[in-house]
């Protein structure tokens, strides 16, 4: 049977995409890439002191490792997802595995910090055209309760990948030594890029690029003007944040993001008049549940991601220990959240935003804990490995905090926008996630420059409760507007 490309509707109207037995197999490498997109992130934390060793990088090199990625992931997110929406989802997915696998060797292959980087621009361009397709696809095949198990089981991946990916690193930095060992972290990227295209050629359905049946037309149909204007705007919020410590001036251009973003809207507005498909329909805001959802994400990824970085930092340069052990400290709350998102997964539908609710509160536990175990360590009260123990609490949020919100956030959006308006929930991810890095890392390290590594991480460790606090009032709204909304609909 020829079934239609992941994303559109099908050419043979009776047959229901969400019923289709394919879409297991469809799940399987978006999986499988998922992993491998993430494993990358988790193991450049821990690789991040070999890295500079190795390549004699300088703290602004070590930082764009970090940031660079983020950055060119973000400015791409929402464009590639809309692309995939009248294109085919399918064939661009394919595409963003063979970017990021190509630059995953050119990356092992770096010989200085500024090719890496460059490599690293590229990841984040290959990440950014295949993850909202990955959304997109999961919107399209799963509805209802099932859409919640799929998502529970990319939070299982997520959790996987980070729980994997420090201990491998340490490993394989063990293994090769202070310059293979870190060129091996991306070079293990290959094998499972390779595996994820094979996978893909192989179930997905055909034809692999087709195009989705909008009102516009060929390249108008894209809206290049409307691409453009967001990811420059979407550049000019990032740029600041990653690359003003060294550079001030770069401040400037946050009031310029927002004149850009105005025009985008414009555009957006006038492209609609005109009678073509804008990049985003604004209507998907008239959701409250929608509007809420990414700003709950935004402000949990802009605490949680620069944990573990801190974690991974200050188990190497302040307590001493050696990469290997630093990629175990996380393991036990990787597992865990792996096996609460397939949990939560299961019961969001049940549930709905009290899971949200109990996973941020667990959060802030496992902050208080793990401030409480270091200090206590700096005056040799308690052993440092008492910090998995802490970090646990964590891991249990993530697993019931993450997948179920993207589940409610993008339950009510229609499936011709599906790429879209994840790639809008994932840009405000990695808007997030690029603040916390700046913030956060600066705020540690100037923190750093007159006290103790202990004291500088625990100041890390508030800043990282007070994003969560914000994203706790933002979840209580999302319930007092679903409240009303039910109410009225009574």
């Amino acid at each position: 049977m020829d079934r239609t490309e992941t994303g559109g509707p099908s050419e043979m109207p009776h047959v229901d995409p969400a019923k289709d037995p394919i879409r297991w197999r469809i799940l399987a490498v978006l999986l499988v890439t998922i992993f491998m997109t993430l494993i990358s992130v988790s193991i450049v934390n821990v690789a991040l002191p070999s890295i500079g060793h190795g390549l004699s990088a300088s703290q602004s090199d070590m930082q764009w490792v970090l940031s660079g990625y983020a950055l060119t992931f973000g400015v791409v997110l929402v464009a590639a997802g809309r692309a995939g929406d009248i294109m085919g989802r399918g064939g661009l997915f394919l595409i963003g595995v063979g970017i990021f696998t190509v630059s995953s060797i050119a990356a092992g292959m770096a010989p200085d910090a500024e090719m890496l980087n460059l490599a690293r621009f590229a990841q984040g361009i290959g990440s950014g055209l295949l993850n909202p397709q990955g959304l997109g696809m999961i919107q399209h095949y799963f509805r209802g309760a099932e859409r919640g198990r799929a998502l529970g089981y990319m939070g299982t991946s997520i959790g996987l990948s980070i729980a994997v990916g420090p201990v491998l690193g340490g490993l394989l930095i063990e293994l090769g030594g202070p310059d293979l060992g870190w060129r091996l972290t991306f070079l293990v990227n290959v094998p499972i890029g390779i595996a994820s295209i094979v996978l893909g050629l192989m179930w997905f359905p055909r034809p692999l690029i087709r195009r989705f049946p909008t009102i516009g037309s060929g390249l108008r149909s894209l809206d290049p003007v409307g691409a453009v204007l967001l990811g420059l705007a979407v550049l000019c919020v990032l740029f600041p944040f990653v690359e003003a410590r060294n550079a001030p001036m770069l401040w400037g251009l946050l009031p310029f993001s927002a004149l850009l973003l105005w025009l985008w809207i414009r555009w957006e507005r006038r492209y609609l008049r005109r009678g073509f498909s804008p990049m985003v329909d604004f209507k998907i805001f008239r959701s409250s549940s929608y509007t809420n959802g990414i700003l709950i994400m935004s402000f949990y990824f802009m605490g949680l991601p620069s944990l573990w970085v801190l974690v991974a930092l200050y188990v190497q340069e302040g307590v001493g220990a050696t990469a290997l052990q630093a990629g175990f400290f996380g393991v036990p709350a990787a597992l865990i959240g792996a096996y609460t998102a397939q949990w939560a997964g299961n019961r969001v539908a049940r549930l709905g935003s009290k899971l949200i609710v109990a996973g941020l509160i667990l959060t802030l536990v496992g902050l208080v804990l793990s401030v409480a175990v270091i200090l206590l360590h700096e005056v040799q009260l308690v052993n440092i490995w008492w910090l998995m123990a802490s970090l646990c609490f964590v891991g249990v949020a993530q697993g019931i905090v993450i997948s179920p919100n993207q589940t409610l956030t993008l339950e009510t959006v229609p499936l011709e926008y599906a790429g879209s308006s994840g790639a809008i929930l994932q840009t405000g991810q990695r808007i997030g996630t690029a603040i916390g890095f700046a913030v956060i890392t600066a705020a540690t390290f100037s923190t750093l420059a007159v006290t103790s590594w202990s004291v500088a991480v625990s100041v890390g460790f508030g800043l990282i409760a007070v994003m969560v606090i914000v994203a706790f009032l933002a979840t209580l709204r999302d319930i007092k507007s679903r409240r009303q909304a039910l109410a009225a609909a009574e």
